[in-house]
């Protein structure tokens, strides 16, 4: 019971600090897969006392076991269980905010400090420069929660990305029902950036067995001759698939699409609430 106690008390503090440190606010309100640190072991910590966090000692690193966890606690919080831990996730592990004020704590807003990195910022005037070609990004699909990694490769009006391994091609196909043109609310983490935006997942204009930007006939989604649009190989996709944000538009006919933007708008929301 001291101990329980104890690792309340800690938690508390913890919160304290991490409102008024001086970190970025990125690092003080997104701790994700991958992340490591003493705030991921007060995490953890804070979860073995509630019941979730299986793993014998708090590590400080943010594995898949973390992530079960954190996804089983946000279950049970009715907090979409994207096993992040955001705003809303860290609020209630740690008691939320008002509990905080009672205990003479009062915690700082980054909401302000965050509005240039996150939600639904210009594809044209920033995002395309945040999300370069050849970067990796951390993609969340907003009504399933599940996530998976995807690599930016080519594109100008819009993002042309594809699944960075075999295991992020399931994970989509699985969200999708298999390969579709379904436009679909995303969350895309990448460099600090937490970013609105909407897929398709239909692999096209590409061919996984030939080189990159030859020329091959037969690429996929019915596309014929052309530049093969698949860089990444063995990822179980030939070619790319459509990632779009405000303001993005289509390739070829050069025209915003409104399924599109209403999914880049619904992930936005998702965003300001759970971020």
């Amino acid at each position: 019971m001291k101990r329980k106690f104890l690792i309340r008390i800690a938690s508390i503090c913890f919160a304290a600090f991490m409102a008024f440190a001086p970190v970025s606010a990125s690092a003080a309100t997104l701790i994700r897969r991958g992340s490591r640190g003493t705030e991921v072991k007060m995490i953890q910590m804070t979860l073995k006392e509630l019941g979730y966090f299986t793993y014998p000692r708090a590590t400080g690193y943010y594995g898949s076991i973390t992530e079960a966890a954190v996804k089983r606690f946000q279950r049970d919080n009715k907090i979409s269980p994207d096993g992040i831990v955001g705003r809303i996730t860290r609020g209630a592990l740690y008691g939320n905010k008002d509990n905080l004020m009672k205990s003479g704590i009062t915690l700082m807003s980054t909401s302000n400090s965050n509005a240039d990195k996150q939600g639904a910022l210009d594809w044209f005037s920033k995002v395309q420069y945040v999300f370069d070609r050849g970067m990796n990004a951390y993609v969340t699909d907003v009504d399933t929660g599940k996530s998976f990694w995807i690599k930016r490769t080519f594109g100008t009006n819009h993002a042309d990305v594809e699944p960075l391994t075999k295991k992020d091609s399931r994970i989509i196909k699985d969200i999708w029902n298999g390969w579709s043109w379904e436009r679909r609310a995303v969350v895309v983490q990448v460099g600090g950036y937490t970013l609105a935006g909407a897929l398709s997942a239909m692999p096209h204009a590409g061919v996984d067995s030939a080189p990159a930007v030859n020329y091959v006939s037969r690429r996929s989604g019915g596309y014929g001759w052309g530049r093969n649009l698949d860089a990444v190989k063995n990822n179980g996709a030939d070619g790319v698939i459509d990632l779009h944000f405000k303001n993005s538009r289509t390739h070829g006919s050069n025209r915003k699409q409104a399924s599109m933007q209403n999914m880049v708008e619904k992930a936005a929301r998702y965003i300001e609430k759970n971020y």
